[in-house]
């Protein structure tokens, strides 16, 4: 069985209902959570009938820990699979069900994610090595790897993480004590220790690119608060679980 969580601030429910509209019909599908992390309660949303949970968050929890909330679910339910999907991302039910019947075939895999293209069918680079704090400073373009093969790498996008629940309770979960983006690094690199976290590029799916804004102060300093957290935990200079 499959649970899934999205993530939602401020989202369009327009713009939300094609993906809920296909994931209905992935057929082992159990639940999809809608996690909302917006200042306002989406009447449309909570009336949306069963497979789909709205939940209601009345802050913004931040990336992880809004998906945490689901993700114990999984774990009440004893859920083989969960998967964490952005709200603009486009995939074929097929196309999970292909995934989570790969997984149920390499039980060596932890996470997964397919080949990521944008609306323009732009190659997304959503499998790298670990970041160090310069490329991050220095916002260092992605090193382009062969992306027409499989690879086992330890930093995986958060657009779309196909997550095996006996390796996600082995992480513990996300770490509540990042917003965001850092969050999914921490968890894929813990996953990666004991288990395969693969990009596969047979199955191809859309995230659609979000439009550029200037970031607030606020947004640079939990930017900085999060990167601090993220290598004073795995090290700044010498990385202690660089793979």
């Amino acid at each position: 069985m499959l649970n899934i969580s999205i993530v939602l601030y401020k989202t369009d429910v327009a713009k939300l209902m094609p993906i809920l509209e296909e994931l209905y019909s992935i057929p082992m599908l159990n639940r999809i959570y809608l996690v909302d992390n917006s200042p306002k309660f989406s009447d449309e949303l909570a009336l949306l009938p069963l497979p789909v949970v709205y939940i209601f968050n009345n802050t913004n929890l931040g990336f992880g820990r809004a998906h945490n909330i689901a993700i114990r679910e999984s774990v009440y339910d004893e859920i083989a699979y969960h998967l964490v999907i952005h709200p603009d991302v486009e995939v074929k039910a097929e196309d999970v069900a292909m995934l989570v019947n790969f997984m149920d075939q390499h039980h060596e895999v932890g996470q997964l994610i397919p080949r990521v293209v944008d609306e323009n069918g732009e190659l997304q680079y959503v499998a790298q090595n670990l970041p160090t704090p310069l490329d991050i400073i220095w916002k260092r373009e992605d090193v382009k790897y062969d992306y027409d093969r499989p690879m086992n790498m330890p930093n995986l996008s958060g657009c779309f993480m196909l997550l095996r629940m006996e390796a996600v309770l082995q992480a513990r979960l996300f770490d509540e004590r990042y917003f965001i983006c850092f969050d999914v690094i921490d968890l894929t690199r813990t996953i990666h220790r004991e288990w395969l976290t693969l990009y596969l590029p047979s199955v191809t799916i859309i995230h659609h690119r979000a439009k550029k804004s200037r970031r607030s102060l606020r947004d640079w300093w939990v930017h900085i608060v999060d990167m601090c957290r993220y290598f004073n935990k795995w090290g700044w200079f010498v990385n202690r679980g660089m793979i």
